[in-house]
């Protein structure tokens, strides 16, 4: 099965992206939307695909895509996914805002059905594919206790919260892992000319992204900015418990990776899943825990399941 795509935002998830449906086999990239005023910039990281103000645009130029990629950042992405869905086109994002991704969700399949669409919303990595890992954890061992630990590294959507902070130039925001599927905040700013620190960590301190956890802000120079914004991030999955009436069960996933690449290739193998989903009639809003795993890779079903099962 051959699909295109659109990809809509140019951020760091929006990049790789687009590398990751050039490496893809099934897959054809027909072009960037993108803000109006963005256009024309960063040439080079659209590599040699046509930009367009809005998806009519795109749409008029280079045919209907079969999904669309959003990479919005997560506040964006329930009007945006809903305003794409209710228009009749399939959609997948990395909405990563976990105790919201229920409330969105019910507003997203409501577009979608309205729409004759699929959506798979919360499909980056966490959420999404270590979602998917502690279901399968919880099937193993239904009694328990999984702990959830992320980092040392950068978090796309906490720095992606800081950056919209009042008075903040560009920021980054490191995730440290403090043990039992707890974190604490590392966040450097960089300031915009006449603002006031206290004033910026105060606003990070209330912001719902950082509330809940132990935060520390620091101040740095658009210089020092990038030697800390290492995109490198991780996670280790931890699950004690019984299967059956065994206990003593432990279960372990570890993983170090590229966050924007990887959160870009979920979204790629998402969209393959949700073209196949829309094909076999299915409309509404998913998470990656109900999307059967052979949809999203690229292939026969059957040739898959002869060789991974």
């Amino acid at each position: 099965m051959q699909f295109t795509a659109a990809v809509v935002g140019l951020g760091n998830i929006g990049r790789y992206a687009i590398e990751a449906l050039e490496a893809g086999t099934d897959c054809t990239c027909i072009g960037v939307v993108r803000r109006k005023e963005s256009i024309g910039t960063d040439t080079l990281k659209l590599r040699g695909l046509p930009e367009f103000a809005s998806i009519e645009e795109l749409e008029a130029a280079a045919g209907r895509p079969d999904v669309l990629i959003l990479c919005s950042p997560s506040r964006q992405i329930p009007g945006v996914a809903g305003e794409m869905l209710a228009k009749g086109y399939n959609t997948v994002d990395s909405f990563d805002i976990h105790d919201r991704i229920v409330e969105t969700l019910n507003a997203l399949n409501e577009q979608a059905v309205k729409g004759n669409a699929v959506c798979i919303s919360a499909a980056g990595w966490d959420p999404g594919t270590d979602s998917v890992m502690r279901a399968l954890f919880e099937a193993m061992v239904p009694v328990g206790t999984t702990f959830t630990n992320f980092g040392r590294g950068r978090s796309m959507g906490h720095s992606v919260a800081a950056r919209a902070i009042a008075g903040v130039a560009d920021a980054t925001s490191i995730t440290i892992p403090i043990g039992g599927g707890r974190h604490s905040r590392l966040v450097y700013v960089v300031l915009e000319e006449g603002a006031c620190f206290e004033d910026v960590k105060k606003a990070i301190q209330e912001d719902p992204y950082f509330s809940h956890d132990p935060l520390e802000v620091r101040q740095v120079s658009m210089e020092e900015l990038p030697r800390v914004a290492d995109a490198s991030h991780g996670v280790l999955m931890e699950r004690v418990g019984a299967s059956g009436k065994t206990d003593n069960q432990h279960l372990n996933f570890d993983m170090r990776i590229n966050n924007p690449a990887l959160t870009a290739q979920v979204l790629v193998s998402c969209a393959r899943a949700s073209v196949r989903m829309a094909a076999e009639g299915k409309r509404g809003a998913f998470t990656l825990i109900d999307v059967p795993p052979v949809q999203l890779l690229p292939g026969e079903r059957m040739t898959n399941i002869g060789r991974l099962v």
